[in-house]
């Protein structure tokens, strides 16, 4: 099942949730009602409350989705490492610049295929890709220069290896949740809170009123939904892609 399977579920869900309870309780209500009735401070009271809701969704939105633009530079930044690593040993000897090229592509299709699912079943680096990685650092500082272009090249790749380690960590920074459960709760005990709030404004059967009301209802269930798939960088849904580590290989 994919995530707008998931979506498109929820969101009919909520829909149909809260219709019912406005069909049921048009129902128990008395002929003489006068919707007109309504409280001016009840109206005020939702008014506020929506407006508070819809900036804290906004604010956590802006969040999930800076996580998810710093992940892809991270990404970004240790697959341009690794392309410099591989360029810059173009002057080591044949069997060390093959070497390193070789572990260098194999540490890339290690993270592309294997390393990507692992972040997203467990939120962390694989402790095999860090091996991988360790393999590539001792190709690279182990390496005795003979040449001036190759004792000139020596650090710079040192370097970029060093840039690899940096990215990969942020990387695994990043692999979990974003947002705290205490966030969560929140998010979704106001989302509970703001549609319930529907129902005080005494809403009738007409259908410009249960219009409104699924269409509302369905836009908080897809912003949370949207939150949702935003807050793990490397999940399934609107995830950072790993096409870069594809394209050195």
């Amino acid at each position: 099942m994919t995530q707008w399977v998931v979506l498109l579920i929820a969101m009919i869900a909520v829909c149909a949730v809260v219709l019912s309870v406005v069909v049921l309780r048009q129902r128990r209500i008395g002929d003489d009602d006068d919707p007109t009735e309504t409280p001016d401070v009840i109206e005020y009271m939702v008014m506020m409350i929506g407006v508070v809701y819809a900036i804290v969704l906004g604010l956590a939105i802006a969040g999930v989705w800076e996580a998810r633009g710093s992940a892809q530079a991270d990404v970004l930044a240790e697959a341009q490492a690794l392309h410099e690593v591989k360029a810059r040993v173009q002057v080591y000897p044949a069997d060390v610049r093959d070497k390193v090229r070789a572990d260098v592509d194999g540490y890339a299709r290690f993270v592309a295929e294997k390393e990507w699912p692992y972040m997203r079943d467990h939120g962390a680096l694989s402790p095999q890709g860090t091996t991988l990685l360790d393999r590539i650092r001792t190709d690279v500082t182990q390496f005795d220069p003979k040449s001036d272009l190759g004792a000139q090249a020596y650090q710079p790749v040192v370097d970029e290896v060093a840039a690899v380690d940096q990215a990969r960590t942020a990387r695994g920074q990043s692999a979990g949740a974003t947002m705290p459960g205490m966030v969560w709760f929140g998010l979704i005990g106001g989302g509970l809170v703001t549609v319930g709030l529907i129902f005080t404004l005494q809403i009738r059967r007409s259908a410009r009123e249960l219009l409104l009301a699924g269409l509302f209802s369905a836009l908080i269930a897809f912003l949370l939904f949207l939150i949702w798939d935003l807050d793990a960088p490397f999940g399934s849904g609107m995830s950072v892609s790993a096409d870069v580590f594809r394209s050195l290989l």
